[in-house]
C-alpha cells in the first residue's frame, strides 16, 4: 500500500517547550523534503501548559509553513508506559518509515530525509550516528512492515534497546 509520506517522526511530549520546539525545528529544517515528512507529536491532556504552547505557537508555525503533522492527547501514562504512546502514534502514522524521536534531542544531519528513503522497500532497523555512538539505534527508524509484521511499534519502554536487540539478533541494523 502506497503511504502518504516517505517518514513519521513519532514524538511524544511533556512539559518542555522550548526543547520541543528546538528539535521539531532541527527535523523541518534539516529535511531535504519537509512535505514528505509527518510528524505525529503526543500530549499529556493535563499538561496545558505545553497544549497551550502548541496551540498558540507551534501549530500555527506549522500550518504556515505547510508542514504534515497531527497532534495527539493522551491520558497521562509516565514514562514507565512510554512504548505505548509510540504504539498508538505509530499506528496513526502514514509513511514507509517511523521515526522514533524525542523532544530533547535535534538532528544536525542536513538532508536525513533522502538518507532515510533510500532504504524503502528494504527491511532494516536504521541506527543514526549520535554524539556517544551508544551500541544500540538510540532514535530507531523502522519501516512500516514492522507494524504490520508485529502489529505494535515496542513491547517495552526501553524502546531503542528493544528495537535494536531484535534488529541485531535478525541481523537489520544499518
Amino acid at each position: 500500500m502506497t503511504k502518504k509520506h516517505s517518514i513519521a517522526v513519532l514524538l511524544p511530549t511533556r512539559g518542555r517547550t522550548t526543547a520541543l520546539d528546538r528539535s521539531v525545528y532541527s527535523i523541518i529544517d534539516t529535511a531535504a523534503d519537509p512535505s514528505k515528512v509527518q510528524l505525529l507529536l503526543g500530549f499529556d491532556r493535563d499538561d496545558t501548559a505545553a497544549l497551550e504552547h502548541f496551540d498558540t505557537n507551534l501549530r500555527p508555525a506549522l500550518e504556515q509553513r505547510n508542514i504534515n503533522f497531527v497532534a495527539m492527547k493522551f491520558a497521562p501514562l509516565g514514562y514507565v508506559n512510554i512504548h505505548k504512546y509510540y504504539n498508538h502514534l505509530a499506528k496513526h502514522a502514514d509513511a514507509d518509515w517511523l521515526f522514533i524521536w524525542n523532544d530533547d534531542a535535534f538532528m544536525s544531519t542536513p538532508g536525513w530525509d533522502q538518507v532515510v528513503a533510500q532504504h524503502t522497500g528494504q527491511l532494516k532497523v536504521l541506527k543514526l550516528h549520535t554524539h556517544n555512538e551508544h551500541p544500540y539505534s538510540i532514535f530507531p527508524i523502522v519501516p512500516q512492515t514492522w507494524i504490520d509484521l508485529l502489529g505494535y511499534l515496542t513491547g517495552h519502554q526501553m524502546i531503542d534497546a528493544w528495537i535494536s536487540q531484535i534488529g541485531y539478533m535478525m541481523d537489520l541494523i544499518e
